[in-house]
């Protein structure tokens, strides 16, 4: 005979304040799981739609980001004529030379607190530079004119920095700028700069070399074919990856840290958790011994004792686990910043939830109700029937 369901329901519902204080422990471990998932998952989000999987970044040789790269005009205009980069309409190829360069911005300080300096990247584009990233588009102003100090602003700088905005102007590279534009990039990296004309900039930094080269490909399949062609010729010292990845690459350390660092409180969390959990059901049978002796007496298996208590467990850190999503879920209308450790720039992004991380996160918590309940379970089930009804 199986003990029904109802039953593991009920006595959760009888003891009210035991079951709302143990899953509200869980619920905190589950929240702590899921935000760090959901910030993981943000900052990936993040940096991978920064990409196109059509288009190909060019950088120099083992210099891990644009920062470090430097691409001579020479090289630049080999990688140009390779048939694989896709022409436009107008028969113009569709490529980008780009410079990127960090300067240093204040943070705009709620409350009259004192200016915080960050990093924040320049980068300078070729007129070909917004037609490859359909995810940016101006908001409010205009883009910029060629061969002049205008800049636009992604989103993210024009609401966190100091003189970002629109109609505002930076002083950098001995030049004033205007921000004639502030560009939405759908919460991707792009955001988190601030564009110009390349060769005004190149002259401002005096800085000869670009950075890389960003060109769309005429057939994705054709990836490899260029990869070759460039990686293998000897007049280049440059490596070509996919924008996708080339931007997964710029995550991989913080997103390594931020996993390490959330797991660990996650776990050690997790203990307190299945302690509670423990110590809830252990309560739960020494209240109940004489009801366990009726059940037995009545029929009821080993097998069946110890399924009820599971599943009360269970159904315990379900809860939790719910309760501890849906508070998780609010961290979605924040935005965060903080550094990236590859480019050493400012980089905000969002915490994102999705499903993969909702089945984490309860799979996560019916584990802790398992392990939680699993000794009190085994301890209900094989209690002694006479001396169980003895209690009564």
């Amino acid at each position: 005979m199986q003990v029904p369901i109802s039953y593991s329901l009920r006595n959760l519902w009888t003891r009210k304040l035991t079951t709302v204080l143990t899953a509200g422990g869980m619920a905190l471990v589950v929240f702590v799981f899921a935000a760090v998932l959901m910030l993981d998952e943000g900052l990936r989000k993040t940096l991978v739609d920064t990409g196109s999987s059509d288009n190909v970044v060019v950088t120099r040789r083992a210099s891990g980001t644009e920062v470090q790269s430097g691409i001579d005009r020479v090289p630049a205009a080999i990688v140009e004529s390779l048939p694989q980069v896709a022409l436009g309409a107008g028969g113009e190829r569709q490529m980008s030379k780009e410079l990127v360069v960090l300067i240093s911005l204040n943070k705009r300080q709620s409350g009259g607190g004192a200016e915080k300096p960050a990093n924040v990247i320049i980068r300078g584009v070729s007129p070909m530079g917004l037609t490859l990233r359909p995810q940016v588009n101006i908001v409010n102003g205009r883009m910029f004119r060629a061969g002049s100090n205008e800049i636009v602003a992604g989103k993210a700088i024009a609401e966190r920095f100091v003189n970002a905005g629109l109609g505002e102007s930076l002083r950098f590279a001995g030049r004033e700028w205007v921000v004639v534009g502030v560009f939405d990039a759908a919460r991707s990296g792009f955001d988190s700069e601030i564009w110009g004309d390349v060769d005004q900039l190149m002259q401002a930094f005096r800085r000869p070399v670009y950075s890389s080269l960003i060109f769309r490909l005429n057939d994705g399949g054709q990836f490899t074919a260029v990869q070759a062609a460039i990686e293998g010729d000897q007049r280049l010292t440059l490596e070509a990856r996919r924008e996708t990845q080339f931007y997964a690459d710029q995550s991989e350390a913080l997103s390594t840290f931020i996993r390490i660092l959330g797991l660990s409180l996650s776990v050690i969390f997790s203990i307190g958790a299945v302690i509670g959990a423990m110590i809830t059901m252990y309560a739960a049978v020494a209240s109940r011994t004489a009801e366990i002796g009726t059940l037995r007496a009545l029929g009821f298996r080993q097998r069946s004792i110890l399924t009820a208590f599971l599943l009360e467990s269970l159904f315990l850190s379900l809860l939790g686990g719910l309760i501890g999503l849906f508070l998780a879920s609010f961290m979605q209308l924040f935005t965060i910043s903080t550094m990236n450790w590859q480019s050493f720039s400012e980089l905000a992004f969002s915490f994102t939830l999705n499903a993969a991380i909702v089945a984490k996160s309860l799979a996560f918590a019916l584990l802790m109700g398992l392990i939680g309940g699993f000794l009190p379970a085994t301890r209900a089930a094989r209690m002694n029937i006479v001396d169980a009804l003895r209690a009564a």
